[in-house]
């Protein structure tokens, strides 16, 4: 008899039981943080014993004690009482929430990278049940860390913990995950090859996982890359900073979590990319008597306090370096704002800053289902020739133009009720930018209805400043195409038939009972 096989479990299965087991005891914005420092711990012992299996396969036994083989090959060295086996081992101790904080704590200690990474005694804080910490690293240790090919378990962990309570932590806390299709076309515009690349509202780091990414698609160099960034939230600048460890992503996070208006841990910065998801429509993000002379609204007026979204659109101005490039998120109501947004909005034009307006589809953020809008920044809108990656590109004077793009057609459905891009999708809308973009354009591109419009600063002014899409995108009227007449004829025609078909249809099933002996 065969043996009946067991059907493997996701680790979003996995982790989703692993959330059960905390029902009760722990708020649900604070599941993800919970889980997320074991399952680190738990990726750092696997990758630590693999390389530990590889240095005695080599003949190498002598060194498995040794930090400097393991950190040379982006692998975290753990001392004893910092590995996984030990805290399975010790899981039913009463102690074990002490264990796991020193486990933390100890590996922040032995690999410098990961300094203010880890949280400080987190779990003997947390007072969660003894047996319900050790249902939950019972469930952890289920999963096989390894079989994610691009180490990436970290970001899976984050973006499903983001999407399953979403509800529960509320949308108003400004806490959204980008998911990796939107940064994929965000760096796929503003190509991040070579320079500083920030991020004024970090969140997890994804933002500068997918631009290496990128860097590494195109076979480019990480290392000529450099990473700042700035989170509000410590718990998850933390994760940040773990998320990118992980990875081998060296980075200027800030001395600490901070606001970045209030706390900006990057004064001085000149950045060549910048690229942000800030939080939508944030309320109250200054009173009215402070900020008022912030150098990073010169030459423009004092954001208002009733919305960021201003204020963030200039910090992010005032951090770009002379040939700097942002792609950044916001709400769609950024684009029509009157009084004091419209003012800036308009000075930002004429100052020749904003290259492309890109309206995204709904559905396709975890958190909300609101359809947002990607601006695309560019401190050097001239005619210039650029080195990129190894090629020459020749640009042309663009700084009395502005792209407009509509993709809410765009997108194919995934995970049932959300949207995302294709590969071969990215690849189009970033072609059809840069071709807009460059010397020759004349060949390449074309404005297309319902997709795209290159509009003037004239015709931008003649619409009051504003950068609705729709304003200048063509979009057809099919009403408009239709001959009514003609249309009724043939849905006439059409039922004729089907009532025919159903009079056939009796008949022959009058004809069939009859044969049989039934009348009808």
């Amino acid at each position: 008899m065969a043996k009946k096989q067991i059907k493997e479990k996701s680790i979003e299965e996995t982790l989703w039981e692993s959330a059960n087991k905390l029902r009760g005891s722990v708020e649900p914005s604070e599941y993800k943080h919970v889980v997320l420092s074991l399952i680190f711990l738990k990726y750092a012992y696997d990758r630590f014993t693999e390389r530990r299996n590889e240095l005695e396969a080599e003949g190498k036994g002598q060194f498995v004690d040794n930090p400097v083989f393991y950190n040379a090959k982006n692998v975290f060295y753990l001392e004893p009482e910092s590995r996984w086996n030990f805290l399975i081992e010790n899981a039913k101790q009463n102690d074990i929430a002490i264990k796991i904080d020193k486990a933390l704590a100890k590996v922040e200690e032995s690999n410098p990278s990961l300094k203010g990474a880890l949280p400080s005694n987190y779990y003997a804080g947390l007072s969660l049940d003894r047996t319900k910490l050790a249902a939950l690293l019972d469930e952890i240790n289920k999963i096989d860390t390894l079989k994610d090919p691009e180490h990436d378990l970290m970001g899976r962990v984050y973006e499903y913990f983001l999407g399953k309570f979403a509800i529960a932590e509320g949308k108003g806390k400004g806490e959204y995950y980008t998911p990796k299709t939107i940064v994929n076309l965000i760096a796929e515009m503003i190509e991040p090859y070579r320079g500083k690349i920030y991020d004024p509202c970090c969140g997890s780091g994804g933002m500068f996982v997918q631009s290496m990414k990128f860097i590494e698609a195109h076979h480019g160099n990480k290392r000529d890359i450099s990473v700042y960034g700035q989170e509000y939230t410590n718990t998850t600048y933390k994760l940040a900073k773990m998320n990118l460890a992980i990875r081998g992503i060296a980075c200027n996070l800030g001395e600490m979590a901070a606001d970045t208006f209030h706390n900006d841990q990057h004064k001085d910065l000149k950045a060549d990319f910048i690229m942000a998801n800030p939080p939508f429509n944030q309320k109250a993000w200054r009173a009215e008597n402070e900020l008022k002379d912030d150098p990073r609204w010169a030459g423009y007026d004092v954001p208002p306090t009733s919305n960021a979204n201003y204020g963030w659109i200039l910090n992010i101005v005032s951090k770009l370096s002379a040939n700097g490039t942002a792609g950044f998120l916001l709400a769609n109501g950024a684009l029509s704002g009157d009084g004091t947004e419209l003012e800036i909005r308009k000075q930002l034009l004429l100052n020749h800053l904003v290259e492309a307006i890109v309206i995204l589809p709904r559905n396709m953020f975890y958190s909300t289902d609101i359809s947002v809008t990607l601006w695309i920044l560019n401190n050097n809108k001239k005619a210039r020739t650029v080195e990129q990656n190894g090629k020459m590109v020749r640009y042309r004077n663009r700084e009395d133009e502005v792209l407009f793009i509509d993709l809410r057609q765009w997108g194919e459905p995934f995970e049932k009720k959300y949207i995302q891009f294709s590969t071969e999708q990215i690849q189009q809308i970033a072609e059809n930018f840069h071709n807009w973009q460059r010397v020759g354009y004349e060949e390449t591109y074309h404005d297309e209805p319902e997709y795209c419009y290159s509009a003037t600063l004239d015709e931008i002014e003649k619409k009051g400043w504003s950068l609705v899409p729709s304003k200048y995108i063509e979009f057809r009227n099919r009403d408009e195409q239709i001959d009514f007449d003609i249309k009724m004829r043939q849905l006439q025609t059409e039922m004729r038939d089907l009532l025919q078909q159903e009079d056939a249809s009796k008949q022959e099933l009058k004809a069939l009972f009859e044969k049989l002996g039934y009348g009808l």
